[in-house]
């Protein structure tokens, strides 16, 4: 009972999270700005979207194709069209509950390939460690890149005195963390304590994998496609076709950010996209309406390729 009121709250949270901000974002739109984005959509280039949508595909197959060399290491090795198709259910799974995925792409790999849930969980787990290195690494570029551009609007946004007080906060409450880390005994920081270990056994278990070198090629080469078939987007608006890399990178990172605050990004990931981009000028309605085309257009091939696998996976796996 109770963890089916914590799945029903972690589905819902998220999803009302998100069309609320649809409806603020709406609502807040004037009617000539609505029929401005309106005009976007019409109007956009829709090779770009679709060249998108075909990096993207690569990227699917990079990280099915990753996938296999942690599962070799492991002593598995497994059909690369299985390993193919429960990542797309992964992906499709993951717009409901946030996170979920991983947890169903290791019990589809145990069932048509005999992987132990728990060592298939643990690779998996050890694959979101190294995006999540690979994405602070976009991260440091961007805010080298964009410097001057965060720091003016912080000033404008909060006095350096604040600054200095959030400094300072942010300081002690870190000392504070770190004696607690330390010396508690609550269960809790026991716990934590313990997945923490878990998951630097599982990055350090990357590093002792024979196709260590491959594996580190296709995470990068993942990061790649994310952000090219985000790149190649802003040429399907002539409002976006000419920001610079920098724009662009940080219009990335806040994206990427928002796909995790709600159930796929809905909502937040185009609220997102237009508030980076008003700080570069942009118009609040093309920041929107760009929101929207790369939102739509990843979320209904996510669709596509989780319900087609969905269908394949037990027809092809049939015995």
């Amino acid at each position: 009972m109770k963890v089916n009121i914590r799945n029903f709250f972690s589905l819902s949270i998220p999803l009302l999270i998100g069309l609320v901000i649809i409806y603020y974002q709406y609502t807040t739109l004037t009617v000539e700005e609505i029929e401005k984005i309106k005009i976007s959509f019409v109007k956009a280039d829709y090779f770009y979207i679709f060249l998108s949508l075909f990096i993207a595909l690569l990227g699917f197959w990079s990280r099915a194709y990753r996938w296999k060399f942690a599962l070799q290491h492991l002593g598995y090795k497994t059909q690369f069209r299985n390993n193919l198709m429960t990542v797309c259910i992964s992906y499709l799974v993951n717009l409901t509950l946030p996170r979920s995925g991983e947890i169903s792409r290791a019990a589809l790999i145990k069932k048509y390939e005999n992987v132990p849930f728990d060592k298939g969980f643990g690779t998996i787990i050890a694959e979101r460690i190294i995006d999540l290195i690979l994405f602070l690494f976009f991260v440091v570029i961007a805010f080298i890149l964009q410097f001057n551009k965060l720091y003016g609007f912080l000033i404008k946004k909060l006095p350096l005195e604040k600054i200095i007080y959030l400094l300072i906060g942010g300081g002690v409450v870190f000392i504070i963390f770190v004696f607690v880390w330390i010396y508690a005994e609550w269960k809790m920081i026991e716990k934590l304590k313990q997945k923490l270990s878990g998951l630097i056994e599982g990055m350090m278990s990357v590093l002792k994998m024979k196709d260590k070198w491959n594996y580190l090629f296709h995470s990068f080469f993942i990061w790649f496609t994310y952000l090219l078939m985000f790149y190649v987007t802003i040429f399907s608006l002539p409002e976006t076709s000419d920001i610079g890399f920098d724009v662009v990178i940080m219009g990335f990172i806040f994206g990427s950010l928002a796909v995790g605050f709600t159930n796929g990004g809905i909502g937040a990931y185009p609220l997102a996209i237009a508030l980076i981009y008003s700080l570069y000028g942009i118009p609040n309605e093309v920041g929107v309406a760009f929101g929207w085309l790369v939102w739509t257009s990843q979320t209904l091939l996510t669709i596509f390729l989780g319900l087609l696998s969905y269908l394949l996976l037990p027809i092809l796996n049939k015995k």
